[in-house]
């Protein structure tokens, strides 16, 4: 054709190269350590994260020594690991692989090695027994780069609030656990997420923790979506959870709402209206129900009565039944003991 074609795929794209001493004693290890960094470039928003599309990768160099021995073994480097699942099958396939070659008499090669995750085993690509195979070397046409201490600690101060401190305050400003400070954290979007969440209902940091956690991420995770792509925002959740601490649902109650919601998009209370689910608080009410209950049920009142203790939860199952759930649990269990005290 007479002509020469430039691939500009890549024109533009800055890489960057994270290269770690070698303080890492296993897969776990080397699994660990990526996850942090991995959520780290996030927070700063200079990379997505994305393995599969190429964006987040691991080069890993393994090699074993024999116990008390100081001196490393020969590496091998593993190319191009794109999920945290693969570096840790990658590592500890190639860590057995090393140890039966050195235990038959054989030699650990230094090269590089591919891993075939179908097969689950590393293969040679191409061996590289010197330094200067990785072609180290001054390019002339780029100026060196002096980054002074002034314009690193600038820099230093710009920086976003990062997972660690995240999670501290999490602790500190809601009253959290560690695990659910951490949890929460381990993505930006995930922690500005319960922020939102925990504005709504303020007077219970931790109930929009345990929602944020457990129902609403089950969710995400069944219909494989991230934070970003939920079908609820963090003000409908908000809405939600602010509707169980102001006693209009039960918790028991809001898991159905949730589902609805998820569903439709909808709001909560438009949800509650629509169907009828609004706690019954009345005093009066209840009482009636229970003592319908007790007039329905006189031998295990009596039982009860005689100290059969485990049939109290009989009694609240009934009237929950009665009420189609409706009850308030707090509310019920206090008229409960009144009414079946001897």
């Amino acid at each position: 054709m007479g002509v020469s074609a430039i691939d500009l795929n890549r024109a533009g794209t800055p890489l960057l190269e994270i290269v770690s001493e070698p303080d890492l004693r296993s897969a776990k290890e080397a699994v660990a350590y990526m996850k942090k960094v991995h959520t780290l470039v996030r927070y700063l928003g200079i990379c997505d994260g994305n393995m599969q599309e190429g964006s987040f990768r691991c080069d890993a160099n393994v090699s074993v020594r024999r116990r008390g021995e100081a001196k490393f073994g020969t590496r091998a480097e593993l190319k191009n690991l794109n999920s945290f699942r693969f570096v840790e099958k990658a590592i500890n396939y190639e860590v057995q692989r090393q140890i039966d070659l050195i235990e038959s008499g054989g030699k650990v090669v230094q090269e590089t090695r591919l891993y075939d995750a179908d097969k689950d085993e590393t293969r040679s690509m191409r061996t590289k027994e010197e330094a200067n195979d990785y072609r180290y070397f001054p390019d002339p046409d780029l100026l060196p780069l002096v980054l002074d201490e002034a314009y690193i600690e600038g820099e230093r101060a710009r920086l976003p609030e990062l997972p660690d401190q995240k999670a501290r305050r999490f602790q500190q400003q809601y009253g959290l656990p560690a695990y659910d400070a951490q949890v929460l954290t381990a993505s930006r979007e995930m922690a500005d997420f319960y922020e939102a969440v925990a504005k709504a209902v303020p007077s219970d940091p931790k109930l929009a923790a345990n929602w944020v956690m457990g129902d609403f991420s089950a969710a995400l995770n069944k219909d494989g979506l991230e934070v970003t792509g939920s079908r609820l925002t963090a003000a409908q959740l908000g809405g939600l959870l602010a509707r169980i601490v102001d006693e209009t649902i039960s918790g028991k109650i809001a898991k159905e709402v949730f589902e609805v919601m998820w569903a439709d998009r909808s709001d909560a209370d438009t949800v509650i209206e629509a169907r009828g689910l609004k706690q019954i608080t009345d005093p009066a009410a209840i009482g009636k129900v229970i003592d319908e209950i007790m007039a329905a049920n006189p031998k295990q009142l009596a039982d009860y009565r005689a100290g059969k203790d485990k049939l109290f939860g009989f009694f609240v199952g009934q009237a929950m039944k009665a009420t189609g759930g409706k009850a308030n649990p707090a509310l019920l269990n206090e008229l409960l003991k009144k009414k079946l005290a001897p």
